[in-house]
């Protein structure tokens, strides 16, 4: 079974540095891609998504509001709000829809203690 992470960015730049670092983290998932909540929703209808690298400022619905969407449909799914806006109340949303925070610049580090755990989630909803 493939893994897939869906990685939400309207940065193409962001997500072209994001997916370089998935893909050497973890070089044999498959990597989706979105530039807005929208885009990023129609890609969850069409295909499986696994793990979703949102980030939070984007136009239209920011990345929190398309966490809650995701864990709406999807309980399990182990979800990242990736933002260079590291304040309080920002970090608390993210935990107040399960989803964990990464500062931006993502870092292979970061992104690797998040997969890490992701990892374990994913494990523990298959079996």
């Amino acid at each position: 079974m493939t893994t897939t992470a869906l990685i939400v960015d309207d940065s193409k730049l962001a997500r072209l540095v994001a997916a370089k670092l998935l893909r050497q983290v973890k070089p044999d998932w498959e990597v989706a891609e979105a530039a807005n909540a929208d885009a990023a929703m129609a890609v969850v209808g069409g295909r499986q998504v696994d793990v979703a690298l949102l980030d939070f400022n984007m136009p239209g619905r920011d990345g929190l509001e398309l966490a809650a969407e995701l864990r709406a449909l999807s309980p399990g799914m182990p979800i990242a709000v990736v933002s260079a806006n590291i304040q309080d109340e920002i970090i608390a949303r993210a935990r107040s829809v399960d989803a964990t925070f990464l500062p931006k610049p993502l870092t292979e580090e970061a992104l690797s203690g998040f997969l890490s755990g992701a990892m374990l989630r994913l494990r523990r909803a298959a079996s």
